[in-house]
């Protein structure tokens, strides 16, 4: 999510024609049509963020500016020129990195909060804890996850009170420490 997609069709010959069509898993389906003998674009309810760039000696793409999560679906290219009609679909997955809090609570344990992230992240916990994660699932696709640091039995007196949530997610991994 913000980021920048890029999207290519395949390029055969010169050509005619160039549609994309999208359909988003959430809002409203977009076309945009290239047609050479009039070297303009025609668009049809697409946002601002999304054009078609074409460069030399590279394929025509569809380049989606600051991705927002309502733009994860389904992208088809069609492209029509001499050597025939040649299409390419792509399923645009948006990842949204969570944000990651660690605190203590009323009883002096550690939380560890990965907060409205899509998919949810999986939580950990060093030294090892037998904790559950809870799940809280949003309207906009994205998970808040929360894990309470339960210490094991064998955590003597000599062990350091210092634990370290780790947060792992496909957008990247994080780790926070904390002492309570």
């Amino acid at each position: 999510v913000g980021d920048s997609s890029v999207l290519t069709c395949p390029l055969k010959g010169t050509i005619t024609m160039l549609m994309w069509t999208t359909s988003p898993k959430a809002g409203v389906h977009c076309s945009l049509v290239y047609r050479a003998v009039t070297n303009m674009i025609n668009r049809t309810n697409c946002s601002d963020n999304m054009n078609l760039t074409f460069r030399p000696d590279l394929a025509p793409a569809l380049e989606i500016r600051q991705v927002g999560i309502a733009q994860e679906g389904n992208y088809t290219c069609a492209v029509a020129s001499a050597e025939g009609v040649f299409n390419m679909m792509y399923h645009l997955t948006v990842l949204v990195p969570p944000r990651l809090s660690l605190y203590c609570d009323e009883q002096g344990s550690p939380v560890c909060e990965a907060a409205v992230g899509k998919p949810p992240a999986q939580l950990s916990w060093v030294p090892e804890s037998s904790s559950t994660a809870e799940r809280k699932g949003h309207d906009n696709g994205t998970v808040t996850v929360l894990s309470r640091f339960t210490a094991g039995s064998t955590r003597g007196t000599n062990m350091t009170n210092v634990t370290t949530c780790v947060v792992s997610h496909p957008a990247g991994n994080w780790s926070q420490s904390i002492a309570c």
